[in-house]
């Protein structure tokens, strides 16, 4: 299935120059099949949990660990939740933002999810806190990997995506 007729184009959102990758039809019409294919190639015997990022990420992610049995660690913007947290503060097309993880010591492995990789920004520090935390990333996966924002692949950090633009 062709994900990517699925995928609205909003110029200028969240501000001037920025072109936002809209998945709101995507999710309404084929969202069992998103999840489908997400699931594919997962070793689930090897992951505790799916991690999501604030916000989109928690949509895919919380779907994903209630369909395969796994539990869900949130990873939020700043100041969303309660101590003790870990914070890391990132830069990203159009601005700074601060994610944070709950820092409770429990070792998990986990799988990590995001919707879209742009400039790699938000999922850069979302791999560093899960470290900072503790957490063995097993895979992490993006619905959406505008490869030409980012450089991803030259680090060698590996991010299994169902939708790649160049």
């Amino acid at each position: 299935m062709d994900l990517n007729q699925y995928i609205d184009d909003v110029a200028d959102f969240p501000k001037k120059g920025v072109i936002f990758k809209d998945i709101s039809r995507m999710l309404r019409e084929n969202f069992s099949e998103v999840l489908e294919e997400f699931g594919k190639g997962v070793d689930w015997d090897a992951i505790d949990c799916v991690a999501g990022i604030d916000a989109r990420g928690f949509i895919l992610g919380a779907a994903l660990s209630g369909k395969h049995g796994k539990g869900f660690i949130p990873i939020r913007k700043k100041g969303k939740l309660p101590p003790p947290l870990l914070s890391e503060t990132y830069s990203l097309e159009y601005g700074e933002d601060t994610l944070e993880i709950k820092d409770d010591g429990i070792k998990k492995n986990i799988l990590l999810i995001d919707d879209v990789l742009a400039t790699g920004g938000t999922l850069k520090a979302a791999i560093k806190l899960c470290n900072d935390a503790g957490l063995n990333i097993v895979e992490t996966a993006v619905l959406i990997d505008l490869k030409f924002l980012n450089s991803f692949e030259k680090e060698g950090i590996q991010v299994r995506s169902l939708v790649q633009v160049n």
